[in-house]
């Protein structure tokens, strides 16, 4: 019931470590060769492979896992493939990431990192697929590129993704962790005339600061240490396209710096490069920061703030989202029932009552990630509150605002999350769906931070 990932490897030890420290949250099956790969890839029908590029019958090289990619894209032309590649690698991956590749991580694994980019894969997954399986005969006026909701406040959405898809502006999102600004940012994408070039996202506060640059702008050979062989950075990847710069308030001063630049002039130069080179790419970045804030601490760039917010599109909280959530648990308990093959399960009249007075502090992932759960453990083809880990009798009483309502309960599944996690806040921040400098702000705000 856990969702499967393949893991393409022929290194047993690799493969073993992998499984082992995915089985928790996946079922993984391994593959070490093409015909082992394919055979799972027909019989399994993963949404998310992990491909190592250098393969038998040529392990030294890339032709064999690049030969792999491109065989799985076409017979499944919806699977995230993740690259995984040695540090000499890192240009051929790029080239696996223009061939249809999801993004790549390089040797050796960080598991944590690796889980993160798992979790972002199949969500983004999940909706696309939901989107793609929608009736062509009678389409979900409820969809909108992904984007799951009815609400007002998404419906302003999409009329703003609609208007700006059609210009070359940068775009700045804005909202807390949780709310869909990839997934906005893939609309903008596939609503703009680039939409059948690269979409590149990159999550500048998941890579060290150390290595940000290079991912960005790419180096030449002998540029540092380590620098084996020239590469290209994410910039150049995303030729003709899109540029997704997630949590762009991450993003260290010295490349504040050479992102405006690029910005202003269009060029870039390779790190220990001296030829500029022109590249044409929309840029699109989010935040769940306050950048004004920031820019007054001096965090912040303020020309690059007006470089980047040509137009700025705020993603709502679920909370603000009336109607939306029973919408999306709908859709999220049909995705799983089709990714298992089971039937789908209905929510009784106390779960969704449950659902729809929660607060979602996580907003749209804690809501997906909750429902996967309930999907894993439930039994019988009823979800009841139980399930959920939502208990039926605590739905807010008559009286309270909405505010009031929700920050008790958000107040309370942070505590009771810290509590589960021995007060490990990236646990903690895990197992709720936001982000680790969000978790420190709610903790804040709600007075926890010394507890």
């Amino acid at each position: 019931m856990k969702p499967t990932v393949l893991i393409i490897d022929d290194d047993e030890e690799i493969r073993t470590q992998m499984r082992w420290g995915l089985v928790d949250d996946h079922d993984p099956v391994l593959a070490e060769d093409r015909t082992s790969a394919l055979e799972a890839l027909d019989k399994h029908q993963p949404s998310v492979v992990l491909l190592d590029l250098g393969l038998p019958p040529h392990p030294n090289a890339t032709t064999e896992g690049l030969a792999i990619l491109d065989e799985i894209l076409s017979r499944q032309p919806g699977t995230h493939v993740i690259v995984i590649t040695g540090q000499s690698d890192r240009e051929h991956a790029l080239k696996a990431i223009e061939a249809g590749a999801y993004d790549f991580l390089s040797k050796p694994i960080e598991m944590d990192e690796l889980k993160t980019v798992l979790r972002r894969a199949f969500f983004v997954s999940g909706l696309k697929r939901e989107n793609r399986l929608a009736p062509v005969t009678a389409p979900d006026e409820h969809v909108f590129e992904g984007l799951i909701g009815n609400s007002p406040a998404m419906k302003r959405v999409y009329e703003s993704i609609t208007k700006v898809g059609a210009v070359n502006a940068p775009v700045l999102l804005l909202g807390e962790s949780g709310t869909g600004k990839e997934m906005a940012a893939c609309a903008i994408h596939l609503r703009s005339p680039r939409k059948n070039m690269p979409f590149i996202a990159i999550n500048c506060g998941a890579i060290p600061e150390t290595l940000l640059e290079s991912e960005l702008f790419g180096h030449e050979k002998g540029s540092f240490t380590g620098a084996h062989a020239q590469r290209r950075g994410r910039v150049e990847s995303a030729e003709g396209g899109t540029l997704f710069l997630d949590e762009i308030g991450e993003m260290p001063p010295a490349l504040q710096v050479k992102l405006l630049r690029f910005l202003q002039e269009k060029k870039i130069e390779r790190i220990g490069g001296r030829i500029s080179i022109d590249v044409d790419v929309r840029i699109i970045a989010a935040t769940n920061q306050d950048l004004q804030k920031n820019i007054a601490n001096g965090g912040f760039r303020e020309d690059l703030y007006f470089r980047l917010a040509v137009v700025s599109i705020t993603m709502p909280k679920l909370s603000e989202r009336p109607g939306d959530v029973r919408l999306l648990a709908e859709s999220f308990i049909q995705q799983f029932a089709r990714d298992h093959g089971k039937p789908p399960s209905k929510f009784t009249q106390a779960a969704m009552r449950s659902l729809e007075h929660f607060g979602w502090p996580g907003n749209v992932r804690e809501l997906h990630n909750r429902i996967r759960r309930a999907f894993i453990m439930h039994e019988g083809h009823s979800i009841h509150p139980a399930d959920l880990e939502l208990a039926a009798n605590e739905i807010p009483e008559v009286g309270k605002s909405l505010k009031e309502a929700r920050d008790e309960v958000e107040k309370k599944m942070i505590i009771e999350s810290l509590a589960r996690n021995q007060n490990k806040v990236s646990h903690a921040a895990n197992d709720l769906g936001v982000s680790r400098p969000t978790l420190y702000e709610l903790m804040d705000k709600h007075g926890l931070r010394g507890e």
